[in-house]
This record gives structure tokens, C-alpha cells and sequence, in this order.
């Protein structure tokens, strides 16, 4: 079959194709997207011809004048007008784009620099994130000014589950993971066509890891061979026939036996559900073969594979992740509190004389597969300098300890051995954990991630993002010394987030509450001088365009980020945990004739996590309501210092609840905020804080709405993937030993007492509920029961639930409906 793919677009085939007939009729039915949503996607193209474009608009506008008696359940005729106006402005938000990666590559004329982005963007129709990729020219001129140019479309990339460039940029690997029993499909691109695709059958391997987490893929140092995190095959399961068991199974389909169960397999939980162990491969791109690394448990799981620095004529190794799941495997999403370790396995090559990395035999089950990082009892990240000399990676050592989902990370370092004896490596630590940092000090490395090259040209200095109290910032990393300075500018409260490096310079991305996001290229002023200053220039991208309508709407808005003081410090047990804590303030410019806007109180899950000073596209559609946001960093959020976080664990639902409250009081007693009219909003543990604050304080708000809630962690903790989180926050720290699949009389007493539904005989305010039925966290029997006690109380309550929904309820159509009725219920109380 012949190949077809792009070099530039014709405009012409940027254009949709007209509605087929049958998405047309879908208008009609009380659960499609609202009529107005439906023109605006399906308006007809100017190549249509006028009498096939009037055909069009008129069964849209037959659509539109439904009868009352089609109307949504639970809608009048003004309710579904305004639900239409504001579905349409909350796709104007949430149509803006994301850049997922970025990558840059040297110039073919050894002039400047080529850049590829990964950006992807909701598509409510296929409910699913469309993917495209836009490359541009960088050139540099007099004065360190630097040139974007654009090339003129984007090119989707339909069917891609993930691209990995190879270090030189000479080779592009593109994974296509299969769909029910089709094989996983390689390929190997230059620049101007596909040399290679190899399809690899499901009885070999399943999906390549993409997630973030497991996911890991990198080329060797002669781009010969990629080593990758794959799903096992699957395991072969008993098969029976009309007598019992038949023996030595089959492998074809038979009408006259059936395949069993077999053993159930345990997975890693939410979001992984239904996936296979992450095992390691690795595939030649000259032969298209395809082996495991062997010699690895089955016990453990693996990710985030590199490979080391070759040497020649000895072997070459391959440095990964490994989780064990002994005793059992609990959800890791989210969660930097499970034990793991660096791994080294021997790769069936080694280095020639002739530089040429050649094949060899395949290492059998008795070779050694070596643990760098025995004495940690986290180690993840893994990542070589360019020069080979040493490995550095982050430790949640903090987290593994205390048993908190997540806190401070450390920083370490090994220097690689060039002789390749792995056997006595020394770990050195290059940013420890901050218990308590000063006012405007580093707080603490709180990184979620590494690119994929980090490294400036002096082969020690790494660039990361972490979060710096409530922004995200960027950071330079000296690996020797130690030296950590923060280098985006300390002048604003945007938050920055890096992208990737073009040679020593640095293109990011910074955005603010009531700023879209915008690419900034960063560059040193002077090298040569120690802690010299970064400038920063903007770069015009195609990427962020949003309407003129958003821009207007936000144009109005101004946030800021207050410190908010600790109401009773004499109960604080340690210094970080009497420091003020923050939360970002939205609001308009100037008050509308002199009165406050109706108040929003927005709460972050974990509890340790963090909301940021970055462009959230639903709670600034929420704002351009005319809605003031106040935005929580109760303490125990990330990017405060390891005490602050460390002060939740077991005073979850009291010391978070009087945050809150504090925060709110703050800013009602500054005259920013009227005590009339306050909603609030969480999700997780945000959800577990806005149904204990209507319970605790029942006349202070006028609604609530809750995503995915804790409600009561008696019936959560039997069934959640993360047992041992009710423990850990129940308990605090003490709650990792207490840990047990049998909770006692007096734990669940506890569980109870700590658990908003305690508190539910007190609750009158209308409250809102959006839930995941396929949600593993907090599964969706805990805001299902809440739910129905409110109502039975009399309590106003909505439901939603999404079918095929997880924890995040993240999916394109579930996500714009949910904040669309959350924005309707808000309305009808707060205005």
C-alpha cells in the first residue's frame, strides 16, 4: 500500500469535511452538546456549495427549535439558554491548546536551530485529546534577539501514541499502540520519509508505556538500537472444552472450547487498570528484532529505562526504575510514596574498537541485574550527563518514609564508573531535602520530571522546573557544588514551566490565572561570569490564539498571591509549620459600582499537591464569569518546605478545614471579598475539603461543588487502590505501620470521625456532585452515598456521573460538561 504523508499543507485540507447525516440528528437528543456548541462546529465551509451550506443550516436550525418536551431533564427554556451561551465561551477556553513537549535539533546549514512541539487540543466531538506536531526555524541576531519562524500548518498525528527523537536528531521513532489484538507498530523516520516499520505481534508484547510515569524510551549512543517499556504478553490462560480441561490448551479459536480466567493478575491501580506488567525490550531498527532484557524479577515492574554510557569493548548497560510488588501492588498514580530503586541490566552489546556498538548473545537468565541505589529507599529519574561521567537522580525518599503521597524531593548523584565495574558505587547528595526555608529562600526541589536533556554545554549545570511556594519556576542545577539558583525572573507571579534547551538557551512556557500561556526563550547574559543574570525575550507563536471574546474577558481580570498568616500557631509543632501559607487571589481589575463579585473558593486533591499560578482553562472560564477566585495552598501543600507538608498527616479535616476558612475570613476582612455570596469547589481531597467546610461551616457558603470526593473513609478504604493513604492522613506517620487490610474496630471509629459525612446532620447548602464511575481512587459508591444522605435531608443536590470516567474526569466531552453545570449551578445561587 502506498504511503502518503505531508511535507507542507494545502490549506485545503485543513478544512472538516461536512457533518455526516447521522451526527446531524444527534442534535435533537437531550444528551448531545448544546445546539449553539454544535453550530460552531459544524458551520459549513465557504468551499460548500450555497445550496449544500442552506441544506446544512437548516437542519441545525430545526435542531434548535426543539419543542419543551425535549428538553434535558431537569431544564426550563432559560436555563437551556443560558446553558448554551456558556457551553459556547467554555469551548472557547478549552479549545486553547497545550504543548505537551518540545525538542530542538541543529540546523542542517549549521546555522541556528530547528524546534518540533507536540501540542495537543480537546476535540469534544471524538471526545478524545487531538494530537498535531509544529516545527520552526530559531535564528539568533545582533543584540541576542531571537526569530521564530513558523512553518504554516500543523501536521496531526493521528494514531500516535508517542514520538522520541534520537540524540542527534537525525532519526524519529513514532509508536502506534495497538487496538484490541493488533500488533504495536514501529517506526523509524528521517527527515524526509519513513525508512523502517516493524509491527510487533501482541505475543511478543503489549502497548509501549506512555504514561508519564512508567514510560520510558531511548536510543542507544549509535542509534542502532532503542530500549523501551512495554506490556508483558499475555499470559496464557487454561482452556476447557464440553469434557473439563483440555490439555496443552489452543491456540487457534475453537467453537468447541473456551478460554478461562486463569489467575487474576493485580495491577498498579488508577488509570492502570487492565494493564499488564511494564516489562523492558529492546529492538535493532537494521533487523527489526525485538528481545526482553532478561535476568530481570518478575516481581518487579519497571520504567524509565536509559541507556549508559558505552565503553569500549565492555558491555553496555541498560539503567532503569523498579518497583516491587511485594506484598502487593497499590495505586501509583499520583503516588511518589512507593518504594523503588535504580537498576542496571546488561544489554546484549558492547563497544568495538571501531566505536560500533555490535550485537551479541542475548545474556542469559543468570546475568546479573544490579541495584545502584540499595541504600535509598527511593530513586527514580534517572538521567546521564552528556559526557557519560555520572548519573544523577531524584529520591521521594521523604514521601517513601513518612508515607505521604508525595513531598520534598532530594537530588543525588553517582559517578559512573569507566572501567564498568557497577559494584561499589558511592551515592552523593546534591540538593537534600529543606525542612524550612526562609521568606524568599529556596523551599525544597519539588520536580515533577525531567526533559529529556537537561544538561548546559559544561556537562554539570542541569535546568528543571519546580515549584517554588505557589509558581512554578525554573532552576539551575549545579551537579558538583551543589549550587542551586532560580533563573526565571523572581520579578512577577507567573508561573514558568521548561520545555527544552536549545544548546545553552532555554524555551519555556509562563501563563498566570488570567494569562494564556506564551513561549519565552531564555538565554545567559554572560557566561562567563559565575551566577550571571538570564534575559528573557518573547517569541510570537500560533500555538495560544484564543478569541478576542477570551482576551476581553481576561483583559479585565488581575490576580495576586497573599500570605495568609497561620491562625494558632501555639498548636504548630514545628518552625515550617507556623509560616504563613498562600493562596492566589483572583478578581477583577476595578470593582463593579464599588461592590465585591460573588467569591469562589477553589481547593486542590492530595492533600499534597499544589495549585499553581499557571492558566487553568476552567477556573478562568469560572472567573470570566464574574466570579473572584480564591485559590488554597492550605499547609501540606507542595513548594513550602518539608514541615509545613509534614504538619497534615493526621489533622486532615481540622488544621486543612481551618485553613480554609482563615483564608477565606482573610479576605473578607481585607474588603476584597463579601461574605454573602461564597461558593467552593474541590476535587479528591479538595472534594473532601469542600464537603467538611459545609458541614463545619454550613451558613458560609451559598454552594458547593465536589469532583470525585472523599466523603467517608470507612467505606473508601476497603475498596480505594491507596489503603494506606487513609491510614497515613488519618494517623499521620504512624499510619504507615498501622497499615492493614483488616481495619479494627477502632480504626474505623477514627476513619469515621475524621470523614466529612460526621458532619453531614449539618450540611443545608445546595451542593453539586461530578463523579467517575470507573474512578479507583476514590471509587464512586463514597460521593454516591454522601450524596443521597444530603438528600435525604432535604439538601438541593445534582448529580453527574460519567460512565467511562477515572479520577480525573479528564476526558474532553465529560470535562466540559461537568464545569458547564458547575457553572450553571453556581449561578443560580451566587448571582
Amino acid at each position: 500500500m502506498e504511503r502518503a504523508y505531508l511535507v507542507k499543507l494545502n490549506w485545503l485540507s485543513c478544512l472538516p469535511p461536512p457533518p455526516p447525516p447521522h451526527l446531524l440528528s444527534l442534535t435533537i437528543s437531550p444528551h448531545s452538546p448544546t445546539p449553539s456548541l454544535l453550530r460552531s462546529s459544524f458551520s459549513a465551509p465557504r468551499s460548500l456549495s450555497t445550496k449544500r451550506s442552506s441544506a446544512i443550516q437548516a437542519l441545525m436550525d430545526a435542531s434548535v427549535s426543539s419543542s419543551p418536551k425535549d428538553l434535558p431533564v431537569g431544564l426550563d427554556a432559560k436555563t437551556e439558554e443560558e446553558y448554551a451561551s456558556l457551553s459556547s465561551l467554555l469551548q472557547e477556553f478549552t479549545s486553547i491548546p497545550n504543548i505537551d513537549k518540545a525538542w530542538t535539533f541543529k540546523s542542517n546549514t549549521g546555522i541556528g536551530s530547528q524546534a518540533m512541539f507536540s501540542i495537543s487540543q480537546a476535540n469534544l466531538l471524538a471526545n478524545k485529546r487531538r494530537k498535531y506536531a509544529l516545527s520552526a526555524n530559531i535564528s539568533k541576531g545582533s543584540g541576542n534577539s531571537v526569530n521564530f519562524q513558523w512553518s504554516p500548518f500543523p501536521v496531526e498525528m493521528t494514531g500516535v501514541s508517542t514520538v522520541v527523537p534520537s540524540a542527534s536528531g537525525s532519526k524519529l521513532l513514532v509508536v502506534r499502540n495497538p487496538e484490541n489484538e493488533s500488533p504495536t507498530r514501529f517506526e523509524i523516520w528521517n527527515q524526509g520519509h519513513v525508512e523502517k516499520e516493524f509491527n510487533i505481534p501482541q505475543s511478543v508484547h503489549g502497548s509501549v508505556y506512555c504514561d508519564g510515569w512508567f514510560e520510558g524510551i531511548s536510543w542507544n549512543s549509535n542509534e542502532t538500537l532503542i530500549a523501551y517499556v512495554a506490556e508483558e504478553a499475555s499470559p496464557s490462560k487454561p482452556t476447557f472444552n464440553d469434557s473439563g480441561y483440555k490439555k496443552g490448551g489452543s491456540a487457534d479459536k475453537d467453537c468447541g472450547s473456551w478460554k478461562g480466567q486463569g489467575e487474576w493478575e493485580e495491577d498498579w491501580g488508577e488509570t492502570y487498570a487492565g494493564k499488564r506488567q511494564p516489562a523492558l525490550f529492546w529492538i535493532d531498527i537494521n533487523s527489526g528484532q525485538v528481545q526482553p532484557v532478561k535476568g530481570i524479577s518478575k516481581s518487579l515492574s519497571v520504567g524509565q529505562v536509559v541507556w549508559a554510557p558505552s565503553t569500549q569493548g565492555l558491555h553496555q548497560y541498560l539503567v532503569f526504575v523498579g518497583w516491587s510488588s511485594n506484598p502487593r501492588k497499590l495505586g501509583i498514580k499520583y503516588c511518589y510514596n512507593r518504594p523503588c530503586a535504580l537498576y542496571a541490566a546488561r544489554a546484549p552489546v558492547y563497544a568495538s574498537e571501531a566505536n560500533d556498538l555490535e550485537l551479541k548473545e542475548s545474556p542469559n537468565e543468570d546475568s546479573p541485574v544490579l541495584n545502584l541505589t540499595q541504600s535509598r529507599s527511593s530513586a527514580f529519574f534517572p538521567s546521564f550527563s552528556p559526557d557519560g561521567r555520572f548519573l544523577v537522580f531524584l529520591s521521594g525518599r521523604s514521601s517513601v518514609d513518612s508515607g505521604a503521597h508525595s513531598a520534598t524531593d532530594s537530588l543525588h548523584r553517582i559517578d559512573w564508573p569507566v572501567n564498568g565495574q557497577l559494584s561499589s558505587l558511592k551515592i552523593i547528595d546534591v540538593i537534600p531535602i529543606v525542612q524550612s526555608a526562609e521568606d524568599g529562600c529556596f523551599p525544597g526541589l519539588y520536580c515533577s520530571n525531567f526533559i529529556p536533556n537537561p544538561w548546559l554545554s559544561d556537562g554539570c549545570t542541569m535546568i528543571v522546573s519546580s515549584t517554588w511556594g505557589s509558581s512554578e519556576v525554573i532552576l539551575s542545577v549545579n551537579v558538583l557544588s551543589g549550587d542551586v539558583s532560580r533563573i526565571s525572573p523572581t520579578d512577577s507571579n507567573f508561573s514558568w514551566n521548561l520545555l527544552t534547551l536549545d544548546g545553552d538557551s532555554i524555551i519555556a512556557v509562563f501563563s498566570s490565572p488570567v494569562d494564556v500561556p506564551q513561549i519565552r526563550y531564555g538565554y545567559l547574559v554572560d557566561k562567563e561570569i559565575k551566577n550571571a543574570a538570564w534575559d528573557w525575550s518573547d517569541v510570537s507563536s500560533p500555538i495560544f490564539g484564543c478569541s478576542a471574546k477570551v482576551n476581553s474577558l481576561l483583559s479585565s481580570r488581575q490576580f495576586t498571591i497573599l500570605k495568609i498568616p497561620v491562625k494558632d500557631v501555639s498548636e504548630c509543632l514545628t518552625k515550617g509549620a507556623s509560616k504563613p501559607f498562600e493562596a492566589i487571589f483572583v478578581s477583577r481589575q476595578s470593582k463593579k459600582n464599588d461592590v465585591c463579585d460573588p467569591l469562589i473558593v477553589v481547593l486542590h486533591g492530595g492533600p499534597h499537591s499544589v495549585s499553581l499560578s499557571g492558566f487553568a482553562k476552567s477556573y478562568a472560564f469560572l472567573s470570566s464569569l464574574g466570579y473572584s477566585l480564591l485559590i488554597v495552598n492550605y499547609r501540606g501543600s507542595l513548594g513550602f518546605g518539608e514541615e509545613a507538608l509534614q504538619s497534615l498527616p493526621g489533622k486532615v479535616g481540622s488544621q486543612d478545614v481551618k485553613d480554609v476558612i482563615t483564608a477565606i475570613d482573610h479576605v473578607i476582612d481585607t474588603g476584597v471579598a463579601s461574605p454573602s455570596k461564597i461558593a467552593v469547589i474541590g476535587g479528591s481531597h479538595g472534594g473532601f475539603l469542600t464537603t467538611h467546610l459545609i458541614g463545619q461551616a454550613p451558613d458560609k457558603f451559598v454552594a458547593a461543588a465536589a469532583r470525585n470526593p472523599v466523603c467517608n473513609l470507612v467505606s473508601m478504604v476497603g475498596i480505594t487502590d491507596i489503603p494506606d493513604w487513609c491510614y497515613v492522613e488519618t494517623y499521620g506517620v504512624e499510619g504507615k505501620t498501622k497499615f492493614t487490610e483488616a481495619p479494627s474496630a477502632e480504626d474505623l471509629a477514627l476513619f469515621h470521625s475524621k470523614s466529612p459525612i460526621s458532619h453531614i446532620s449539618k450540611v443545608k447548602t445546595p451542593t453539586i456532585f461530578v463523579l467517575g464511575a470507573q474512578d479507583l481512587r476514590v471509587p464512586l459508591s463514597n460521593g454516591l452515598q454522601y450524596a443521597r444522605a444530603l438528600k435525604e435531608k432535604g439538601v438541593e443536590v445534582k448529580i453527574l456521573v460519567f460512565p467511562n470516567d477515572v479520577h480525573a474526569i479528564e476526558r474532553p466531552q465529560s470535562d466540559h460538561e461537568g464545569f458547564l453545570n458547575i457553572a450553571v449551578w453556581f449561578n443560580k445561587y451566587c448571582k
